[in-house]
């Protein structure tokens, strides 16, 4: 069964860490995992500035993108309106640095309707 995973939690809350579980889970049991989507206070989860040493949640999703290849989608709405910004976005309104890490890319809704479309089931964390 192909799945897809929405998360609207900081790094800092359980929700967060239950989606990474659950992303781990549903990889064990043999089922894929389409798409993780960081939306609202989820796009924190893609920041560099945002760190969370105790449980190094970042790191573990960018490990689940490098392992298995999952996508990192971070809403680009939200993650503007947090100061998540990638390089093209940082050139285009001028800013002098990134602050997005590696692993995760800047997207629209449009990622998470294809998402939608795309995945067999789509499970909402936070």
């Amino acid at each position: 069964m192909k799945f897809a995973l929405v998360v609207q939690s900081p790094p800092t809350a359980p929700y967060s860490e239950s989606a990474l579980r659950f992303a781990h889970s549903l990889l064990q049991q043999g089922h894929q995992l389409y798409r993780v989507f960081f939306s609202g206070d989820g796009t924190l989860n893609g920041s560099a500035l945002h760190s969370e040493p105790e449980s190094a949640i970042q790191q573990r999703w960018q490990q689940l993108h490098q392992v298995h290849g999952v996508d990192l989608v971070v809403c680009i709405s939200a993650a503007l309106k947090r100061g998540i910004v990638d390089a093209s976005n940082a050139r285009r309104l001028g800013l002098n640095g990134e602050n997005l890490l590696p692993g995760f890319e800047l997207s629209g809704l449009g990622q998470l309707a294809d998402a939608g479309v795309s995945a067999d089931r789509v499970i909402s964390f936070g």
